[in-house]
């Protein structure tokens, strides 16, 4: 790993250790989970809750060999946890038919149990989906958690993290189809990301035409997003349509857009879709050699963010010390 890479995430679990939260691990039967929990634990970046039970994550923790004694263990058949969590869950959905008894049921989920953890302030983020798909983990923070005022929707980002600088590539994980409103907001949302994790956000949207040199309706669609999302955020650098060579090349922004305050200089991508977001930070992830931190859920007025199902150690990691920063605030 680069000395960039290196000092980046260094930096991070820096900035999550000086401001400790409470993070909640709902898959403690994950082997990964535990030996990450370890680290985090070890190295002091943040303080964690595994739901689960006592005996049989001390059982697992002792035959893996990892010191978990710092973390608090909840059980999900906690009678004071429950018994408070219900009765929230009932005050905030009963416009949809939640009674005591659907409740009760709907807290047997380890996602929900997480996340009314949050709700009820007794943890400050969460973080699942080693063993659980993405719309299980962030159907029940949709439900209760919430977007933040004047968030309309929920999106996912990730620090791309090269040898010599980190960018933000944006949405890349959540929303297949964003119309011009929809990719207004995740362009802010995304600026506001690039800033928790120490970037002077440069916003470019996307697309294959930069400025007037193309026509269409894909190009109008980002045309009109950029507006939005200027108007929405005038104290951001945020500029397009722009295409990638136009936003990231001094020399193709010269030529191409030589007005522009974002092109030559991006650090903050906003793909018009899901299929160029995922196809592309892939992509430079795998024939570049960044690393790709996230997906980052941004949007939510408290941070709980998904891990693939094939998800490593250090990536469970990383996501927990970002999960910690945006509980910062």
């Amino acid at each position: 790993m680069s000395n960039f890479k290196t000092s980046f995430l260094d930096n991070l679990s820096n900035k999550a250790a000086a401001n400790r939260k409470r993070i909640v691990l709902p898959e403690s039967d994950d082997e990964r989970i535990l030996k990450a929990a370890a680290h985090i634990l070890q190295k002091g970046v943040a303080d964690l809750v595994l739901l689960g039970e006592q005996d049989t994550i001390k059982a697992q923790a002792a035959a893996l060999g990892l010191d978990l004694s710092a973390a608090e263990i909840v059980s999900l058949d906690d009678a004071e946890k429950l018994a408070r969590y219900t009765a929230k869950l009932v005050e905030l959905r009963a416009h949809k038919g939640m009674d005591e008894a659907k409740a009760k049921e709907t807290l047997k989920d380890i996602s929900f149990f997480g996340t009314m953890m949050i709700v009820c302030g007794d943890a400050d983020g969460m973080v699942s989906g080693a063993a659980h798909t993405t719309a299980h983990t962030i159907r029940p923070a949709l439900q209760v958690i919430k977007t933040q005022p004047g968030v309309k929707l929920v999106s996912g980002a990730f620090l791309m993290v090269f040898d010599d600088h980190c960018d933000v590539y944006s949405d890349c994980a959540v929303t297949i189809s964003p119309d011009a409103g929809q990719l207004a907001d995740i362009a802010v949302v995304s600026a506001k990301t690039a800033a928790q994790f120490g970037l002077e956000p440069k916003v470019a949207m996307l697309s294959y035409s930069t400025i007037d040199s193309g026509s269409g309706p894909l190009v109008d669609l980002v045309k009109e997003a950029t507006a939005k999302a200027q108007a929405a955020a005038p104290e951001v650098a945020i500029d397009g349509p722009l295409q990638f060579d136009a936003a990231v090349v001094e020399s193709v922004a010269a030529k191409k857009a030589p007005d522009s305050p974002v092109a030559g200089r991006a650090n903050t991508f906003i793909f018009p879709d899901l299929n160029a977001g995922n196809i592309t930070y892939k992509a430079v992830q795998r024939t570049s050699g960044a690393l790709a931190v996230g997906p980052i859920l941004q949007g939510l007025n408290a941070p709980v963010n998904d891990l693939s199902r094939g998800a490593t150690v250090d990536d469970i990691i990383n996501t927990i010390v970002i999960t910690a920063i945006q509980s910062q605030g």
